[in-house]
């Protein structure tokens, strides 16, 4: 008896295997002869059938991988040979115009395989769009004319990876929110380390997220996901030494106060002499205002950002700190906009949690922040608990005008304040905001007549706390003591 029911079971596994066996063996022909092709300059017809069988057909994870990595070799070997930038007309552009199309077809199965099921071809796909990225804009770099040779990144492609990132689409087409150890990969071995990687990818974030529906709040919240995990960003331009594509880092000329150049796909528009007539690039909205002492001229003027190249935007620090500031301040009143009030809350603690150390330090003016900080006052809680906090740095370190912080601080003394989640911290920055020796006496003491109040009725674990925060502000503020003690016969 058991041997009838276990042949069966050894014949469907060798049925199973050997087909396996079948579509990595014809992929491995195909690659083989499609590289044999590219090397003897002959059709690349089989490059059309691999692209078909990787991309048309529904493959086990196993043989998908070995797919888009015989694609991805077959490419490069393409790209290397400088098929793809064949200039000419008739059959050589004929060519080129069916390779890109192959390529196209390629690319767009990566972005979606992002959101793939298995961990594995997530992260392959993420490394080969890169990998594709660094080849395409070698191969571009190369193609340039000797006379006006220069660095170029490929944008085209870059602003699919892009949005595959913040889109994240699945197959059936529909946006989500991006797999955690996408984002983990993609900060950690390119966001966090090169600096063209991190200024293309502020730059060209906006426009995805501008051109994203207003109710789609997947798009905001995957870029947030990124931008909250950024805990380093250059101080000094001698820090922007990193670069993916190698070609880029070599140091540009001098930006010139009016530039001259041509613009081209991967240049941002220059301004013309009359600043006047510029006033819709946004780039201008970051240049320091010019000095008004015409007496003290530097003898080489900082250039205006929205004078540079690319390739001079890229080693110029006030650059980095333009795209990081307008990508923030086109994500910050996305985040408001989730219909859903917990999300909307949610969205807001992760903003605020970075804020004061992540964001508001490298922003080109702090003070661009202030309107969306101040919103999230009115939310209470522990959202109108941080962006108080938000406030008192825009106070402290950048000379925000606030009067009306320390009412909006006084109205958050009630009871619930005592059973926070956050109740904690809310106290270790309220003495901070109470610290300072300049404030009123009558100020502070109707703070401590507040907090002795709600202590009446308060739980034990928040008595705990009240007790000593009100002891520090007296000892920190020695008029206050009348409040406890006075001397002689003044009573």
């Amino acid at each position: 008896m058991p041997a009838p029911t276990s042949l069966p079971q050894q014949s469907k596994k060798r049925r199973k295997l050997d087909h396996g066996s079948s579509v990595v063996s014809e992929i491995k022909s195909l690659e083989d002869e499609l590289v044999a092709a590219v090397q003897a300059n002959t059709s690349l017809n089989k490059l059309a059938d691999l692209v078909d069988l990787v991309v048309g057909k529904s493959l086990e994870p196993r043989d998908l991988s070995k797919g888009i990595y015989a694609l991805y070799r077959a490419f490069t070997l393409i790209i290397s040979t400088g098929k793809l930038s064949i200039q000419g007309d008739g059959p050589a552009k004929a060519v080129k115009t069916w390779l890109w199309e192959r390529l196209h077809s390629y690319t767009d199965f990566l972005v979606v395989l992002l959101k793939d099921e298995e961990k594995v071809l997530r992260t392959s796909s993420l490394q080969i769009l890169f990998s594709l990225q660094k080849h395409l804009s070698t191969a571009q770099t190369a193609a340039t004319s000797a006379s006006f040779s220069r660095p170029e990144f490929h944008l085209s492609h870059f602003r699919k990876i892009v949005s595959g990132l913040l889109l994240s689409p699945s197959r059936d087409g529909k946006h989500s929110e991006i797999d955690p150890d996408i984002v983990d990969k993609f900060y950690e071995t390119w966001f966090s380390v090169y600096d063209d990687i991190r200024w293309f990818f502020l730059r060209e974030c906006v426009n995805v997220l501008e051109k994203a529906p207003a109710g789609q709040i997947s798009t905001a919240t995957n870029l947030l996901s990124i931008l909250e995990r950024l805990q380093t960003f250059p101080t000094d331009n001698e820090e922007l030494n990193a670069w993916w594509v190698a070609e880029l880092g070599a140091k540009p000329p001098k930006p010139k106060k009016i530039a001259s150049e041509d613009d081209d796909e991967d240049t941002l528009p220059e301004a013309p002499e009359d600043d006047e007539d510029d006033d819709d690039d946004w780039r201008k909205f970051f240049d320091e205002p010019a000095p008004v002492d015409d007496s003290k001229k530097s003898k080489s003027p900082a250039a205006r950002l929205h004078k540079m190249t690319v390739h001079q935007s890229l080693h110029s620090l006030p650059s980095h700190r333009a795209v990081f500031t307008r990508a923030w301040l086109a994500l910050l009143p996305r985040l408001s906009a989730a219909k859903d009030e917990d999300v909307k809350r949610g969205l807001a603690i992760r903003a605020l949690n970075v804020m004061h150390r992540g964001v508001l330090p490298h922003l080109t003016r702090a003070i661009l922040a202030m309107d969306w900080i101040a919103g999230c006052v009115d939310h209470g809680g522990s959202v109108g608990l941080l962006a108080l906090n938000g406030l008192f740095t825009l106070m402290r370190d950048y000379n925000l005008d606030y009067p009306s912080f320390y009412t909006r601080l006084y109205a958050f003394l009630d009871r619930d304040v005592l059973h926070l989640k956050h109740r904690a911290r809310f106290f270790r920055m309220t003495e901070l905001f109470l610290s300072s020796t300049h404030l009123p006496a009558t100020l502070l003491a109707s703070f401590i007549k507040r907090l002795s109040r709600l202590s009446l009725s308060a739980p034990p674990a928040a008595i705990v706390m009240i007790i000593p925060f009100t002891y520090n502000i007296l000892k920190k503020h020695p008029a206050l003591m009348v409040m406890i003690h006075r001397d002689g016969d003044s009573g």
